[in-house]
């Protein structure tokens, strides 16, 4: 019954996602692993969280092997199960009562095992800060707050960043799961008191959409090129001057339109990550091409290029074009993707695939935060953050931007090795949860799609289908003031996880003390007998 619990939560974890977006089950998931891991031992729970993991990840990071194969996809898969192993055990630790005998009532009900929803909360908050940091800098995809883009409680994200978000989440499972296991136990407390947590949850749910998230602001006219690919997956890279090319002529279809009167001249154009995978700094055929249609366009372009530096690496960049300027200012990717952009110990892991040396140069890491001041003839100049692709997973980069004055995000990306995967609705999700976070509006544009023009309350606007070309127009609201997210920053996630540390001590100290107590019970009891 365990194992079909933890095989139901994972599977309940990863229906909650795009493209399936059943939101609720997020909770369902979260509930059921705490049932399953209730009263169990800690190996137990290590086992459970294993298998909810595998139930979780493989169906969610399945476009991890779309071109490449199987055993990076299931290599990733499994990393990020064994986070969840952890957890499981962690879980099962703290919800044993003899164990915890010492925490306050209202985490440890002193009368047998229960499900208790803070310590649930607080250790899925602990497994994804250390899932999201570690090894290579982490990879903090499929968090419960994922999962919630367009949802009420996706507005808890302004006051408490993601981390609050995926607690929230968790406290949520946490409270249905008490609800039925005093269901299935048949407490006498009655059929109230049984149902009370399920029904705060209920309550919780919509009462989240009433935090505010304001949208309000000077209005800047964006317009997103996403020029598609000659051919999906890896072989696009063969054909970078077509893909260039074909962002070129979709900017010449916007400007037709701006002409027609179809949309409003732009105060600023963007293209997406490996718009341009010929270095313009160092082929003069494609710095003329760009230059030109920035010129024809007239208005500020940034362009998503790779870099031939530092030699023998080269750079993911965004690169600020002006008109009659050209390249006025870049941003350099600050965390290239492991086993995808960059190879770490690449002798010991071609002992595994051969296909690390699909990655011929390495990506080198920037170091500053990226802040494009963009010239507006109305709007004056307009503070804008570039974020390339998965870094818009990463907490401290997007905070990083919006700190230094960022009034809109740009996330440029490139999803045409992905193909028609789940991937691309995965990462606009994750855009439209960083809009609300931040208060900010995002031009979240990709190569092939799905792209979208986001608002401060996370609505997508003119979104894209997947690989076709499409010019995305709007007027964008441009904020300044910070969320209280913003304003706290890391401190939820770092307050969270040293509260499940806490918690954990707490446990391993009331497990000692038990066994102690227990122990001397035992003699007293021989002695008595003797």
């Amino acid at each position: 019954m365990r194992l079909a619990l933890a095989v139901c939560a994972g599977l309940c974890l990863w229906l909650s996602f795009p493209d399936l977006n059943v939101w609720p089950l997020a909770i369902v998931g979260v509930a059921l692993l705490a049932l399953a891991t209730r009263g169990a031992r800690a190996r137990t729970g290590f086992l459970l969280g294993l298998v909810c993991g595998l139930a979780y990840f493989l169906p969610v990071l399945k476009w991890a092997g779309t071109y490449v194969g199987s055993f990076p996809w299931i290599a990733l898969s499994v990393t990020e199960a064994l986070y969840m192993a952890l957890m499981g055990a962690a879980c099962s630790f703290v919800q044993s009562a003899r164990r915890i005998e010492r925490l306050p009532h209202w985490l440890s009900p002193a009368d047998g095992p229960h499900v208790r929803p803070f310590a649930i909360a607080l250790l899925w908050l602990l497994q994804e800060a250390v899932r999201g940091s570690m090894p290579f800098g982490g990879f903090p995809w499929a968090r419960l707050a994922w999962s919630q883009a367009g949802t009420p409680l996706a507005h808890l994200a302004s006051i408490a960043g993601a981390p609050g978000l995926s607690f929230a989440v968790a406290l949520a499972g946490g409270g249905l799961a008490v609800s039925l296991d005093r269901l299935r136990r048949g407490t006498p407390s009655g059929m109230m008191r049984r149902l009370a947590p399920a029904a705060a949850v209920v309550v919780l749910v919509p009462l989240s959409g009433v935090v505010p998230t304001p949208t309000g602001g000077p209005k800047m006219n964006v317009v997103g090129i996403q020029g598609d690919v000659p051919t999906a997956g890896l072989e696009f890279n063969a054909q970078r001057r077509a893909v260039l090319d074909d962002h070129v002529r979709e900017t010449d279809v916007a400007i037709k339109m701006v002409r027609a009167g179809e949309i409003p001249q732009p105060d600023l154009v963007v293209w997406p990550e490996n718009s341009s995978d010929i270095d313009p700094t160092r082929n003069p055929d494609a710095a003329t091409e760009i230059i030109q249609a920035v010129n024809r366009v007239k208005a500020p372009l940034i362009v998503g290029a790779v870099l031939q530096q530092p030699s023998p690496d080269v750079s993911n960049a965004s690169l600020l074009y002006e008109p009659g300027k050209g390249i006025v200012a870049t941003y350099i990717k600050q965390h290239p993707v492991p086993f995808a952009e960059y190879i770490p110990y690449r002798s010991f892991f071609r002992f595994f695939s051969k296909k690390v040396d699909l990655v011929r140069a390495d990506f080198a890491a920037g170091h500053k935060t990226g802040l494009f001041t963009i010239p507006t003839k109305n709007l004056g100049p307009v503070k804008v953050g570039p974020v390339i692709c998965f870094e818009v997973a990463y907490d401290s980069l997007v905070h990083a931007a919006v700190a230094k004055g960022a009034q809109l995000l740009v996330v440029q990306t490139n999803n045409a090795t992905f193909g028609y995967t789940a991937e691309s609705e995965q990462q606009l999700a994750i855009s439209r949860i960083r809009a609300i976070e931040t208060g900010r509006s995002v031009v979240h544009i990709s190569t092939v799609g799905v792209s979208g023009l986001i608002t401060p309350d996370g609505t997508v606007h003119d979104k894209s289908r997947l690989f076709t070309a499409k010019v995305l127009s709007g007027a964008l609201p441009l904020r300044s003031s910070m969320t209280l997210a913003d304003r706290l920053g890391r401190l939820p996630e770092i307050v969270g996880s040293a509260a499940a540390l806490v918690l954990l001590l707490l446990a391993y100290g009331g497990t000692r003390i038990g066994e102690t107590r227990h122990l001397s019970r035992r003699k007293k009891e021989v002695h008595e007998v003797v």
